[in-house]
C-alpha cells in the first residue's frame, strides 16, 4: 500500500492550528515528518518557571482511505515523566477528550476509595453497626 504524500508545511501547519485552537494551554511544537509521510507528531508542553507540569503528544495518522486517527497520550510532572495514559481516537477533539475522561473515571475510583477510608476514620454512633457487641 502506498501512503499519500502530505505536505509537510501545509499540513503541519494546519495541525498545529487545531491543536492551538483546542488545547490553547499548551506550548505546541509539531514535529518533522519522517520518511513515513502519513504521519504527524506534536508535542505540548505546560510549565511553571523551569518546571514542566504536563506533557501532551498527540500523533496524527493520515490514511489513504479518508479514516485519519489521532492518538493523545499524557506524561505528568517532569520532562522525563513515562507516559501515563493513551486514547486513540478519529477526531482531534474525540482523543483529547477521551483521554480527558480516561483520567476523570480514574479520579472517581480514587475519590471513591479515599471517602471510604475518610467514613471509616469516623467512630459509628450508638446504635450503628462497625462495633463489637
Amino acid at each position: 500500500m502506498t501512503g499519500i504524500k502530505i505536505s509537510r508545511g501545509s499540513n503541519a501547519h494546519t495541525f498545529r492550528a487545531r491543536l492551538v485552537t483546542i488545547m490553547p494551554g499548551y506550548s505546541w511544537t509539531v514535529h518533522r515528518a519522517s520518511r513515513n509521510d502519513t504521519q504527524l507528531v506534536a508535542t505540548g508542553t505546560q510549565s511553571s518557571g523551569f518546571n514542566r507540569t504536563s506533557t501532551l503528544r498527540v500523533i496524527w495518522n493520515i490514511s489513504t482511505r479518508g479514516n485519519d486517527t489521532y492518538r493523545a497520550m499524557s506524561a505528568g510532572y517532569g520532562a522525563k515523566a513515562p507516559w501515563v495514559r493513551e486514547h486513540t481516537d478519529t477526531t482531534l477533539a474525540l482523543a483529547l477528550r477521551g483521554l480527558q475522561l480516561a483520567y476523570e473515571h480514574e479520579a472517581q475510583k480514587y475519590r471513591a476509595c479515599a471517602a471510604a477510608l475518610q467514613f471509616g476514620r469516623q467512630a459509628p454512633q450508638q446504635g450503628e453497626g462497625g462495633g463489637r457487641p
